[in-house]
């Protein structure tokens, strides 16, 4: 929630004024069926919805202003005017800006916020979860919501943040270069972590390195608050841990605080173990001597390290630790994300299709074979996206994966590069009695959910394009 006169807004966007109006006194939203009396609609131009066809709705339901991003009729002016709704044009019609611009005002107006930011290619999620957890057990805490944290969803996660907030937890993605930079700059942390450097939108950046170069962008908007210095956590296992810390984050005067397996590490993981769920235990130990034994409820080995960089900022925060540690072992499970759940046929299904990178397709790969089972391993695995020229490679990557982790039975749903996962797993060995392949996700349902029976455990993992949380649905419905 915002609270900003009409006038303030355009200065701070440079925004021109096509109607005068008073002031914003509600949250700020881009669906106009979403909003209250008092808020400020802005008109995103989207692939099947025009926004700038309900600014005169907006004015009738009460908003405070309405922003355009194209020209706007005599006739929805004079609505506007009449029902005392300003109205304002984005500069250059570019609502993104104008979130950001917003964005970075509105931060200006609370410096006593204290923010931490979280990127990566795989484990964002669940780490900013971890830290909200953490943080939210001591401090008054608010985190992005679902997946918004590209430039429209990060804008709208600062300016909805509640007065009384303490510390904001911002999960930052990225499909292009310059976009975390800009993200970054308008809610300026003062710690962040980067999970890891994957191939999550090779195809759209080119190279891992050029990746890395993206997720290190979070070092440009760092700023100190207080007594708190900024700090970038990282693996200090990452092949690109140096490249970050060395050509981005030093020079830009932010400290690194790497974490893992090393005795030099600022927290480090002993004696992990998997239980009969796939769930990680770990005694944590930090290098001024605290430690504990920790249980996770999160599923696969991965979450250690995102516990890892979790607890690294916890601890720059001055909070708690024991206290952080309860919190996070009992955080609830992610919609989508690792989310175990019963199927009525008696198989367990592991819903993992939010989205998917090769990096993100093994980890998963890894929870089935770790989970203890007395049925059959079934890997229910969709195409993913945005790997460019190296999308041929990375789908025959995954498919060998998934043979060489021993699945009982491997079912791959889509086009081409489903072909291409099939014909990895043959060559690395896995039975064609093993193998399944269907063109659709509803003919995935109709021939496997009547398959799937007590004992079973099944993961279901793609990009979010290919729609295997229908498959979920289906299962879970029979």
């Amino acid at each position: 929630m915002i609270r900003m006169t009409v006038s303030e807004i355009a200065a701070a966007t440079k925004a021109t004024v096509l109607v005068e109006g008073g002031e914003v006194t509600g949250d700020v939203v881009i669906d106009s069926r979403a909003l209250s009396p008092g808020d400020l609609f802005v008109a995103f131009v989207g692939e099947r919805v025009n926004g700038n066809a309900y600014l005169e709705s907006a004015a009738e339901k009460g908003a405070a202003a309405v922003v355009a991003s194209a020209d706007v009729d005599a006739e929805v002016l004079k609505a506007a005017r009449e029902r005392g709704c300003a109205v304002l044009r984005a500069e250059g019609d570019d609502c993104e800006e104008f979130l950001l611009r917003l964005t970075r005002a509105w931060r200006e107006r609370h410096a006593e916020w204290i923010v931490v930011g979280v990127t990566g290619s795989v484990g964002k999620t669940t780490t900013k979860e971890m830290l909200a957890a953490a943080i939210g057990s001591q401090r008054r805490c608010h985190a992005t919501s679902g997946n918004f944290n590209n430039l429209i969803g990060l804008p709208l996660t600062v300016l909805s943040a509640p007065e009384d907030a303490e510390v904001l937890v911002c999960e930052l993605g990225m499909n292009h270069p310059h976009e975390i930079d800009r993200m970054a700059i308008a809610c300026e942390p003062t710690l962040a972590c980067i999970t890891n450097v994957g191939t999550s939108h090779i195809g759209l950046l080119g190279s891992r390195e050029n990746i890395a170069r993206a997720k290190a962008e979070i070092v440009s908007g760092m700023r100190a608050h207080g007594d708190i210095a900024p700090a970038l956590a990282l693996m200090s296992t990452g092949d690109f841990t140096p490249f970050i810390a060395d050509g981005f984050a030093v020079p830009a005067g932010v400290e690194v605080v790497t974490v893992g397996p090393d005795s030099g590490d600022a927290v480090r993981a002993e004696d992990v173990t998997l239980n009969d769920d796939g769930c990680a235990e770990a005694t944590l130990r930090f290098s001024d001597g605290w430690g504990r034994r920790v249980h996770l409820s999160v599923p696969g080995r991965k979450a250690v390290d995102d516990l890892l960089l979790a607890m690294a900022l916890v601890w720059r925060l001055g909070l708690d630790r024991a206290t952080a540690l309860d919190a996070i072992e009992h955080m609830p499970a992610t919609r989508m994300r690792l989310d175990v759940q019963d199927a009525p046929s008696g198989a367990r299904v592991i819903d993992d299709s939010y989205n998917a990178a090769p990096a993100s397709m093994a980890s998963s790969l890894d929870v089935l074979s770790s989970m203890a089972c007395e049925g059959r391993r079934v890997a229910v695995l969709g195409e993913m996206g945005e790997l460019g020229d190296e999308e041929v490679r990375l789908h025959g990557y995954v498919g060998a994966y998934a043979a060489a982790k021993g699945v009982d039975l491997l079912v791959l749903v889509g086009g081409r590069l489903a072909d291409e996962m099939a014909e990895a797993a043959r060559t690395m060995g896995l039975s064609e009695d093993a193998i399944e392949h269907f063109d659709t996700v509803e003919r995935a349902v109709e021939v496997m959910a009547p398959a799937l029976g007590a004992g079973d455990i099944v993961l279901v993992k793609a990009s979010r394009a290919a729609g295997l949380d229908g498959f979920v649905r289906g299962v879970l419905a029979r």
